[in-house]
């Protein structure tokens, strides 16, 4: 795997900090930080090339990662043959069994995040330092992202997609729907309503069988017809089917961000994890990886009869400032017990005044934005925070030109909590 498809998320890229450290002060503060990840991420030594390749690249799960197994290439093969009922019932029984096998911690996987942290509090003690400002992580200072998205999986789940957007409505927000253009006839009727409303419209693979990633040949085939379809709907996003995914072969689509990576999840085909929970740069586009756990996992696979495992996660996520974003789907969302926690959890959201809820697409512009800033000026609505050795957070209003550099002292502080 290529290195370069993730030197834009180094320490210095992720912190955007507003002073110039030498280059051998953060290879110092990586190296001490380095020994909280799991043996597999360091197996290759501490430099940050290799970390974020065995990280946010998976690299920590061997070379064929990215590879279909046998009985599973076979599942995809018949699965057209099989009742719905059976698929479901094997989705469950798979999924139990890979969740048993945990190569990383779930629900919550705090490792990178104490990495992240833990790089800048070597930081300040290499350079007897008590703070250090950098251009915080969310517009307006807010502490978290929250960012709502929906695969539509069958004709089904489509026909309910309205009365989705219409429970995302009503508790004040907006998601995206991401389609999958050969599998059941499109409402283009109902794309159109969904996007005059304010949501977002993304690609969803092509046909939702499986096979997408069989070669890298079929790949490339499909992935033509996939960029058909993502000019076709003027989309931005992308999402691969059951989280199939590649890292290098996905750079030929001709798309702006992709969600088909998680932090953590041993409940996929292709389980693992990148353990962010913010978003990053995947070569020619911004990965926004989910980090609260599928609708079908919580509900079918779990049983979870409330929204406990979301809004757990979400608290975790706010103490390290980090992408609260949770992919459901309206073809399970039919089931009432389901919509019910889904309900119960939009409901818990919308009393909280904490987070930056935007689209993905919005989301994705304002990382890549953010990462490419010199200072607050060039990123509107961006504010100077501070951090400290405890990793506690002061932020300020957003800076004028002339005060990029410091945080105003009648500007709102906020503590974070130390990221254990």
């Amino acid at each position: 795997m290529s290195y370069d498809l993730y030197a834009g998320n180094s320490p210095q890229r992720f912190w955007r900090l507003l002073a110039e450290l030498p280059g051998e002060a953060w290879n110092e503060a990586i190296s001490r930080a380095a020994p909280i990840l799991p043996a597999q991420a360091r197996s290759s030594g501490d430099h940050i090339e290799s970390i974020l390749c065995k990280t946010l690249g998976e690299g920590q799960f061997g070379p064929h990662h990215w590879e279909l197994g046998r009985s599973q290439r076979a599942y995809y093969a018949l699965k057209p043959l099989l009742p719905r009922w059976l698929t479901r019932r094997m989705k469950q029984v798979y999924g139990a069994h890979r969740g048993g096998a945990r190569q990383l911690a779930w629900p919550i996987e705090g490792r990178y995040v104490r990495f992240q942290f833990g790089v800048v509090s070597n930081l300040l003690e290499i350079l007897g330092r008590a703070n250090l400002s950098f251009i915080d992580f969310w517009p307006d200072g807010r502490r978290f992202a929250f960012v709502l998205t929906h695969d539509i999986e069958t004709a089904e789940g489509q026909t309910f997609a309205r009365n989705v957007a219409d429970i995302d409505a009503e508790f004040g927000f907006r998601s995206c729907f991401n389609f999958v253009p050969e599998r059941y006839r499109l409402d283009r009727g109902l794309m159109d309503e969904l996007s005059a409303r304010g949501f977002e419209i993304g690609v969803h693979g092509l046909k939702h069988d499986g096979r997408d990633f069989e070669s890298l040949d079929q790949f490339m085939r499909r992935a033509t017809r996939m960029n058909e379809f993502i000019d076709d709907f003027a989309a931005v996003g992308f999402r691969s089917p059951l989280t199939h995914r590649n890292p290098e072969w996905m750079q030929a689509l001709d798309i702006e961000y992709d969600g088909s990576f998680f932090d953590t999840d041993p409940y996929e085909p292709m389980a693992g994890g990148t353990m962010s929970i913010w978003p990053f740069q995947l070569g020619r586009f911004v990965e926004l990886p989910y980090t609260l756990a599928q609708d079908y996992t919580v509900v079918e696979v779990v049983g979870e009869t409330t929204p406990r495992l979301w809004l757990e996660k979400v608290e975790f996520i706010r103490a390290g400032h980090g992408m609260a974003l949770l992919n459901t789907h309206p073809d399970y969302l039919r089931k009432p017990h389901t919509r019910r926690i889904y309900s119960e959890f939009l409901a818990a959201m919308r009393e909280r005044a904490d987070f930056h809820h935007a689209l993905p697409r919005e989301i994705a512009r304002w990382w890549r934005t953010r990462a490419a800033a010199t200072g607050v000026p060039e990123l509107p609505d961006a504010c100077v925070a501070t951090i400290d050795v405890d990793g506690e957070i002061s932020r300020s209003e957003p800076a004028s030109p002339s005060d990029q550099h410091a945080s105003r002292t009648e500007g709102a502080r906020s503590n974070a909590e130390r990221i254990a």
